[in-house]
């Protein structure tokens, strides 16, 4: 069972997650953001992840705190699930059309954190959510679970279709990623034999 629990607790946000990569994409999630809830709830099913997230913020402030450690705790939960990487295909990718937005995510579970994202979003904000805690997420991220993720825009005008390709394209791709290769089900995805 590939699961974890992830529980952090700060003096601005209070997280809890519960995680099964092996799932149908059920989804419980309650972040205090609205936007960020529909993020996630997608992110969920596309990848055909179960997820639960509950989170308490500071969102009088606004929701940079609440976004970046949902991202924190959610990088976490995969590196946990993950554990040693036993068999997994590693590699992902994904370009999404939604409308006119045309977004590729590429990715590598390499244990190695690093971003690249090449996204222009045109509003500043979607709903009440500031556009540019995008990628605070993606970065916090990618820093926890060790991802090497890269997104470049290859089209898109409508900053909501255009964050929701994002994430869409991410869970799709880290799915494909996180997949065991049962010709490989024993095996360490690198020849230095550790990821």
């Amino acid at each position: 069972m590939r699961t974890s629990q992830i529980i952090r607790t700060t003096g601005e946000t209070d997280v809890r997650i519960s995680l099964d990569i092996d799932g149908k994409g059920t989804f419980d999630i309650d972040t205090g953001c609205g936007f960020l809830n529909h993020m996630m709830e997608l992110f969920a099913r596309h990848g055909r992840f179960d997820l639960s997230i509950k989170c308490k913020g500071d969102s009088h402030v606004d929701d940079h705190h609440t976004a970046e450690d949902i991202g924190i705790s959610l990088g976490q939960a995969f590196k946990e699930a993950l554990a040693d990487k036993k068999g997994i295909r590693r590699y992902g990718n994904m370009t999404l059309p939604m409308d006119e937005t045309l977004i590729l995510c590429a990715l590598d579970i390499s244990g190695r954190a690093y971003l690249n994202f090449d996204v222009s979003i045109p509003a500043q904000k979607v709903g009440s959510f500031d556009t540019e805690l995008v990628k605070e997420f993606m970065t916090a991220f990618s820093r926890e679970m060790g991802l090497t993720l890269h997104f470049k825009m290859l089209a898109g005008e409508n900053s909501h279709h255009i964050i929701e390709a994002v994430f869409k394209a991410l869970a799709r791709a880290l799915a494909q990623a996180a997949a065991i290769d049962p010709e490989y089900a024993d095996e360490i995805p690198s020849t230095k034999g550790v990821l």
